[in-house]
């Protein structure tokens, strides 16, 4: 659920033309998805490909303000850190990045390690919506601090959501770093954990049409205890991202990690 390189990593891209070669025909294109693919392993911070969130937060649910000094480096891995550091209205600061492009159907992966602690959501997810002029469209990966023996898969088209799915992360998401991925399609949408489907949508009804942005991103509520836990502050925390990536529709894997490289 979301309303809305200070140091600085290798982002792989192929060039324009292959993508239009590559692109099959009759997948349904959609407006304004000008992203192209790209294998991000943050050894630096591009910020013309990625924007920083700093000094708003996303609404009274969220009990902390997003500060570009949550949003780190270290050793070729992204740290989103949640701190007790007073910002803006809010108690407590939080970070996320968003790219600057939208994308559209492929496969979207993420390799990271969430953060312990009930009320924190640490996110990986695809989002489009009204400030951008668009339904609200939206497909998440959502850890929460609650219990991180399970990641929670989500969907939302034009607003309407109701699409939650559990699915157990052996070891614990907040022990070692874990692999999520989904590949969103016209008239399919699969999630993988660590290279395992998990979950797969064919109600055309139930997925995104929108190209989106892509989200990484460390939250807290201490509203939202229901679905978050009980907020409950002990200590700063830290949600790690060694890879992001993107493949278009139609290419072939690009690192050989990909859940692409394993299908048939």
């Amino acid at each position: 659920m979301h309303k809305h390189r200070n140091n600085i990593g290798i982002r792989l891209a192929l060039p324009a033309f292959a993508l239009l070669v590559a692109s099959p025909s009759g997948a349904g294109a959609q407006e304004g998805a000008k992203g192209t693919s790209f294998v991000e392993e943050f050894d630096r911070l591009d910020t013309k490909f990625w924007f920083v969130s700093d000094g708003w937060n996303n609404g009274a649910h969220q009990n902390c303000t997003w500060s570009k000094k949550q949003v780190a480096l270290q050793g070729g891995v992204l740290e989103l850190h949640f701190t007790d550091t007073r910002t803006g209205e809010r108690d407590y600061a939080c970070g996320e990045i968003q790219t600057r492009a939208r994308y559209g159907y492929g496969t979207y992966e993420v390799r990271m390690k969430a953060a312990t602690g009930s009320g924190l959501n640490s996110a990986f997810f695809s989002y489009i919506g009204p400030v951008d002029k668009k339904p609200h469209d939206e497909i998440d990966f959502e850890v929460l601090g609650k219990n991180t023996d399970e990641v929670q898969l989500n969907q939302y088209v034009a607003g309407k959501g109701g699409n939650e799915k559990l699915v157990p992360v052996a070891g614990g998401a907040d022990k070692s770093f874990n692999d999520y991925a989904f590949i969103w399609e016209k008239d399919r949408l699969r999630y993988f954990v660590n290279g395992e489907l998990v979950h797969e949508v064919t109600d055309e009804s139930k997925i995104p049409s929108n190209a989106q942005k892509i989200f990484l991103s460390l939250w807290g509520s201490d509203r939202l205890q229901n679905w978050m836990g009980p907020f409950s502050y002990v200590r700063p925390s830290s949600m790690s991202v060694e890879r992001i990536a993107f493949t278009a529709l139609g290419e072939e894997c690009r690192f050989p990690e990909s859940v692409l490289c394993a299908l048939d």
